[in-house]
């Protein structure tokens, strides 16, 4: 599965968003859907279930605490050409 991206626009703020780590993320997620899968045809649904709402949860967070991550770091940025300026 080719890993390139020919070109994304984005917010300035989420310049430096690690966006192989969303996608890595992303990749996690797609396996554990599979795992889900898996789970649900030998019956244990209740089990797939519960991997699917946990690591949706865990999906969410991470791609969130990268999100938070960017923006602390544009903030700082920012600042410090405030800073400079003065």
């Amino acid at each position: 599965m080719p890993r390139r991206v020919k070109s994304v626009r984005v917010p300035e703020e989420l310049s430096s968003l690690d966006l192989s780590g969303v996608i890595a993320e992303c990749e996690k997620y797609l396996r554990d859907l599979e795992s889900a899968t898996l789970l649900k045809q030998h019956g244990d649904k209740e089990a797939a279930e519960a991997l699917i709402r946990a690591r949706q949860q865990d999906l969410g967070r991470k791609i969130g605490l990268k999100v938070w991550e960017a923006r602390k770091a544009f903030g700082a940025a920012r600042l410090s050409r405030l800073e400079e300026e003065e």
